[in-house]
């Protein structure tokens, strides 16, 4: 019978002991060597089992054990130990029939698990000894960086660019992991984790689908957009539709949203007739709130509209530039 090398792989991002049941089986009937003291070897030797630290002369030692008990099993490193590998896999390729090397993964990343690693590295940033521009910054101070990254992953969905709409996503998770991390350091009563950040979004996400989490009846999109806004009317006992909207968006926007929301309820508020203001500003607010108003009669995002319009036009800026050189910049 042919000697057996098995090459356990472990995630670093689980709780080390945390193996599958096969893993757990051969580490309890095999020699166990690994090449550095562990979280996962600490784990494995309170469990029963003995963990042999090899430093040097691994390959031998695998092979020494494995023939005098059939079986011997590495406790591959965070890297995945590839050294090692490429070390055994080239002996056993010149000597056949010396030993069969097996790679088990006895635990892997669930999704999400680099989430773990972006993290700890903006805590490593954030804390003593890290980037000094991260910890000299607030929640205010980081405010226009949050809304900018936001307007480019908005740029990269228009565009259709998905490469480019996962790098924007990833700076927007950057500005939410460093906002979590500042809270960290407020003072006691008032300091919050990204854990309570996540926390309350999973809880919100499972009240507010009772169709998925809790049995409800699946009905049509609309019937679920009214349940979710019930749910969130109990949740939140507002004294208007109109609480909880972002008042410093774009005004465009904020005039659609806030129509939007009055519409829900049947509230039928006319617009302010243009012709009624008494100067000239409130006079061009009236008509753009009715333009707006009238967008969403048809159907029509007035944001979107407006930037479309507004990108066509700064396209024919640029073939007039380009038409006359001597007028360019």
């Amino acid at each position: 019978m042919i000697a057996r090398i098995v090459l356990l792989v472990t995630s670093p991002r689980l709780p080390a002991g945390l193996l599958t049941a096969a893993a757990w089986d051969v580490v309890r009937e095999a020699p166990v060597l690994t090449g550095a003291e562990s979280e996962l070897t600490t784990a494995i030797r309170a469990a029963g089992p003995e963990v042999t630290l090899v430093p040097d002369g691994a390959t031998q030692a695998l092979l020494d054990a494995a023939a005098a008990h059939g079986t011997a099993v590495w406790l591959a490193g965070p890297a995945g130990d590839e050294a090692l590998a490429r070390e055994l896999g080239l002996r056993l390729a010149r000597e056949p029939g010396l030993a069969e090397l097996e790679l088990m993964y006895g635990s892997w990343d669930p999704p999400g698990a680099r989430l773990l690693d972006a993290v700890e590295v903006m805590d490593r940033l954030a804390s003593p000894g890290g980037d000094p521009w991260k910890r000299a910054q607030t929640h205010r101070s980081l405010a226009g960086f949050l809304l900018e990254e936001c307007y480019e992953a908005y740029d990269a969905i228009s565009a259709d660019d998905t490469d480019s709409l996962r790098e924007e996503l990833g700076d927007v998770l950057l500005q939410v992991l460093l906002h979590a991390r500042l809270a960290e350091e407020l003072p006691e009563g008032k300091r919050w984790t990204v854990d309570d950040v996540a926390g309350g979004l999973v809880d919100k996400m499972v009240r507010r689908n009772p169709h998925v989490f809790a049995g409800a009846e699946l009905g049509s999109i609309e019937e679920i957009e009214a349940s979710w806004e019930r749910i969130k009317r109990a949740e939140k006992a507002r004294e208007s539709v109109l609480e909880g909207i972002a008042m410093s968006q774009p005004a465009l926007a904020l005039a659609a949203k806030i129509l939007d929301r009055a519409g829900r309820i049947g509230l039928a508020v006319p617009p302010p007739l243009a012709d009624s203001q008494v100067d000239p500003e409130a006079r061009l607010g009236a008509s753009l709130l009715t333009a707006v108003a009238a967008a969403r009669e048809a159907g029509i995002d007035p944001e979107a509209a407006l930037r479309r319009a507004t990108l066509a036009y700064a396209d024919a800026v640029r073939a007039a530039e380009r038409a006359t050189p001597d007028q360019q910049p």
